[in-house]
């Protein structure tokens, strides 16, 4: 999923526990995202998960970026960036966030 394939809208939807109160946290993590990559990603998403407590899901167009329970908890943001930037401007500098 490049960016410079102007027939692929970019789209990241974060899923969010709303009884865990995670939408702060993932309001914040849209505008990271938002803030670092925004000539490459159209739109971010804030979606409250309605089905199953305790769900903290990022996916990209329809991939799955990070899964709270898979992964152990939640995304430290660098990781988080390192990995959509790989999928969507691998040839991207993220500056503090490369090292």
């Amino acid at each position: 999923m490049k960016s410079s394939d102007s027939l692929v809208e970019v789209h990241l939807v974060i899923e969010y526990c709303t009884g865990c109160r995670w939408l702060l946290r993932s309001a914040w993590m849209a505008q990271e995202i938002l803030t670092t990559f925004e000539t490459e990603i159209e739109q971010v998403s804030l979606r409250p998960s309605k089905n199953e407590a305790g769900r903290f899901q990022i996916t990209l167009g329809k991939e799955l970026i990070w899964c709270r329970k898979k992964n152990g908890g939640f995304p430290e943001i660098k990781i988080l960036k390192q990995k959509i930037r790989d999928l969507v401007s691998p040839d991207k500098k993220l500056g503090h966030s490369d090292t």
